[in-house]
């Protein structure tokens, strides 16, 4: 396994559960529900529709995958980008807000639409705390990642 690949694992397993974990605290604190289930069953619904919510551990773990999915893709996006636009490299800060950004106008103005998601209003204090979210446990974390990988693996060649 080449370096490249070993750091988009550790990263996408990163940003992964950073990202999964905030979900279940942020359903915590507005519910008062600890029952994290329900958050890994409506990922699933994007896949399975309706039924997702009545399904037992199959939909839990179904849900659990598909959020790993959707982590490292968007994690092996920014790592093959990344090097192409050295803009990147100047503010990792302002990158990763940047890639949050995208991130949510993906999720939420492709993928969530285009899915079997159960259709709902976007509300506006949701909209904003996912987008710090996503800003906060996935762009940041791996503009930081990806500029220490690319810098190191320079260094390594000259």
């Amino acid at each position: 396994m080449n370096n490249l690949t070993r750091k988009i694992i550790q990263a996408g397993f990163l940003v992964g559960t950073l990202d999964i974990l905030a979900a279940f605290i942020y359903f915590f604190v507005k519910s008062g529900d600890k029952n994290v289930s329900k958050i890994l069953k409506y990922i699933a619904s994007g896949l399975f529709g309706k039924e997702a919510f009545s399904g037992g551990s199959m939909m839990i773990a179904a849900g659990l995958l598909l959020h790993y999915i959707i982590a490292f893709a968007f994690t092996i996006f920014f790592f093959l980008v990344f090097p192409k636009a050295s803009i990147f490299s100047k503010n990792k800060i302002l990158t990763g807000i940047v890639y949050g950004i995208f991130i949510w106008m993906v999720m939420n103005l492709v993928v969530v639409p285009s899915s079997k998601i159960p259709n709902r209003p976007i509300e506006f204090s949701n909209a904003i705390l996912s987008l710090v979210i996503l800003v906060v446990c996935i762009g940041i974390p791996l503009s930081f990642m990806a500029t220490r990988f690319y810098r190191n693996k320079h260094e390594a060649f000259n």
